[in-house]
């Protein structure tokens, strides 16, 4: 991380006093404006130029960063910084033209762990909502490496970090989705992701499975031959709600497709009934339960039939917590009764 920040203290006791709302304004001398200039810039980072050190960085061999005693926890925490800057989508995209595009990919590779997972939570920064440098990325052959790390890689956390990147390049991005279709065993990957044990990876891989089914209905045949129906079962159980939720929606998907042994599939049943019977499952998923047992078996769930889909006080306003603390500034100066 880049050493400190602004002299905000500094700077406001220098506002106070010079705007406290005593005194009259008045003009700065030179003085103070030459206090205020250098208050400003003694701790300013040019952030184009310390992207370019942090690429230069990237650049160096390995074993010349540890000749000169650099650690991984160093690599991390100076990732952690260039993560920051990019997270301005001007310095994102200005990352590859001053060369740091590429040795970031390179750090994919890296034989840290923690360095890869890293490497590839600043990718997910780049290309997130960012069309200009989804396609960078793409041309860097980012796609390859990060679906490399998803689909071998033996640490758990990098191939969850690297499934956010792929998320990521791909939404809202033609070429990439159609390079995620070209894999040969790219639902392999995400099944595998439904099967571990980890909830982060779950829910990642149940939210790809349900944006890419949403783009291409035809996708429903093959993760059907590969048993991800039958996880997204199972996972309908699970004790993450946000991955009950994923679960569901994936299979009301495939339900609405028609697909082959959802419909018929008797543990879905019970496992819904299981779920309506839970008195303190949320209104999204209430609502998802509902859905996909009309879509399974053509008739009202008994969340429905029982009064359940919406609970008492769920249809009405939130409460007013903020009016006793904030009131309109007329109100507050009129005299009080």
């Amino acid at each position: 991380m880049a050493s400190g920040g602004p002299n905000w203290e500094g700077l406001l006791k220098w506002s106070l006093a010079h705007s406290d709302g005593t005194r009259p304004s008045r003009s700065l001398t030179e003085e103070d404006r030459k206090w205020f200039m250098e208050a400003m810039q003694e701790k300013t980072i040019d952030v184009v130029k310390r992207m370019k050190e942090i690429s230069l960085v990237m650049q160096t061999p390995e074993h010349v960063l540890e000749d000169q005693g650099v650690t991984p926890a160093d690599i991390e925490d100076m990732l952690d910084e260039l993560q920051e800057h990019v997270e301005s989508i001007d310095m994102a995209n200005d990352l590859h033209s001053i060369g740091g595009l590429v040795p970031l990919l390179d750090y994919l590779k890296n034989s840290n762990a923690n360095i890869r997972a890293k490497a590839a939570e600043v990718v997910t920064t780049i290309v997130q909502n960012n069309p200009k440098s989804q396609k960078l990325v793409m041309e860097a052959n980012g796609f390859t490496c990060l679906f490399s790390l998803l689909k071998s890689d033996p640490v758990v956390n990098v191939r969850t970090k690297a499934l956010g990147a792929i998320s990521s390049l791909i939404r809202h991005n033609k070429p990439g989705v159609i390079a995620f279709r070209k894999e040969n065993n790219a639902y392999e990957a995400l099944r595998d992701g439904l099967a571990s044990e980890s909830p982060r990876f779950q829910r990642k891989s149940l939210s790809l499975i349900n944006y890419l089914l949403g783009e291409n209905s035809s996708d429903c045949i093959i993760v059907n031959k590969l048993g991800v129906p039958g996880l997204m079962v199972q996972l309908v159980s699970s004790t993450d709600v946000d991955v009950r939720e994923g679960a569901l929606q994936g299979l009301l998907v495939l339900a609405r497709g028609k697909t082959e042994g959802v419909i018929e599939d008797e543990k879905l049943k019970q496992v819904l009934r299981k779920r309506i019977e839970d008195v303190g499952a949320g209104r999204v998923e209430r609502q998802l339960v509902d859905s996909l047992w009309n879509a399974c078996y053509n008739e009202p769930s008994p969340l429905y039939e029982n009064g359940l889909l919406v609970l008492p006080g769920e249809d009405a306003p939130p409460p007013d917590v903020a009016s006793k603390h904030f009131e309109p500034a007329l109100r507050a100066l009129a005299p009080k009764p």
